[in-house]
């Protein structure tokens, strides 16, 4: 155990990590960049100012990075549909949408992240998920690893541990792939989990699988000795010297204007508001003093804001301006419990008081705001 650890030692040692250099001003064919941060909208926003600033004719990039607990949807996706929102707020887990397509994906520190960035002309996602298999394979020869049709990376031939999306600009494009390393599976199974039903939408739906770390293949790896076997091919291919150069995704002497493509990220209007139009026509089952009765919940969400809304509550249980005036609140605000919760906190002031009444209003408005 102690030869072997010596061993990696020596191997890692070979690689040259330099912090905070003008990456965009080095010689010209491959660069390898590892980011110092483990924020997620931090880094997405390095692969959108790399693909918007950099010369990829004179510079194919290699970008490194990991990320603390986060789900990342695509472009096109649906966070009501892909996940399950209420845990990830008692988790404290981030939810990000990226600006490629593909499906979600969880994120912790033991999943690695890989982006490669060419000129439009020479994207190859194909060649770039070779590229992490050869590596792997270098790495640990026993590996039963290969890249398939759909462009995941497959371990024994049917366990998913890597998952591709891609940007395609005018000229610039970029392929990003995900390598499980030893992610927490037991999250990452319940967060990608939606409890809502009855939701109907033309986002692009995520494609379950059966996922493995490869850490339970080989305890042995290390996520450095995966970053940096994975460097070192890519070196190997594009002829280049087997550096990896460290960057801050919160310094703008480097990356001029980069606080602003984070802070675009994190807003409510992106990660909630680009989701494509969808319904939800759902039964809630509500317990009232011994009794169970359904409300029938009918809404069209468009930018992320209740379009129209219908609320089927049995004869007499609410007074009906009150039903009304719920209903009309709820329509052209956001479909977001943090909203919800304060305009029904608002509307129960002027609500008359009357204890049943009262409690009856909670637990209707407990159940909607569970919708979200």
């Amino acid at each position: 155990m102690v030869l072997q650890s010596l061993k990696n030692g020596l191997w890692l040692s070979c690689v040259l990590r330099t912090p905070k250099a003008c990456f965009w001003s080095a010689a010209s064919g491959g660069l390898v960049i590892q980011s110092v941060s483990n924020d997620v909208y931090q880094n997405l926003a390095v692969e959108d100012w790399i693909h918007d600033h950099m010369d990829l004719e004179k510079q194919q990039v290699l970008f490194l990075w990991r990320n603390s607990p986060a789900v990342v949807i695509g472009r096109h996706q649906n966070p009501w549909q892909e996940c399950n929102l209420r845990l990830l707020r008692q988790k404290n887990i981030k939810l990000a949408r990226r600006r490629s397509g593909g499906g979600t994906v969880y994120h912790d520190l033991g999943n690695i992240n890989l982006t490669f960035f060419t000129t439009r002309k020479k994207y190859e996602r194909m060649e770039n998920l070779k590229l992490v298999v050869k590596a792997l394979k270098a790495l640990r020869p026993q590996l039963d690893v290969h890249v398939t049709d759909r462009y995941d990376i497959l371990l024994d031939r049917q366990y998913k541990i890597s998952g591709t999306a891609a940007k395609l600009g005018r000229t610039s494009a970029y392929h990003h792939c995900t390598l499980l390393c030893n992610a927490d599976k037991f999250v990452l199974s319940s967060v990608l989990k939606s409890p809502l039903k009855g939701l109907k939408s033309n986002a692009t739906p995520s494609v379950p699988a059966l996922v493995k770390n490869l850490f339970e293949e080989d305890p042995s790896l290390t996520s450095e000795m995966l970053l940096d076997a994975i460097a070192k091919e890519y070196a190997v291919q594009h002829q280049i010297d087997h550096h990896i150069t460290l960057i801050n995704p919160a310094d703008e002497t480097l990356l001029p204007g980069i606080s602003d493509k984070t802070k675009e990220l994190q807003t409510w209007e992106w990660v909630y508001g680009k989701t494509p139009k969808f319904s939800v026509s759902t039964c809630l089952n509500m317990v009232y003093k011994d009794s169970v009765f359904d409300v029938k919940v009918n809404m069209d969400v468009k930018h992320g804001r209740i379009e129209v809304c219908n609320i089927d509550l049995p004869e007499q249980w609410l007074p009906a301006g009150l039903y009304s005036e719920l209903v009309k609140s709820l329509t052209g605000s956001k479909f977001c419990p943090n909203e919800t919760t304060t305009l029904v906190t608002t509307l129960l002031r002027v609500c008359p008081q009357d204890d049943e009444l009262h409690s009856r209003w909670s637990l209707l408005c407990e159940n909607m705001i569970r919708l979200m």
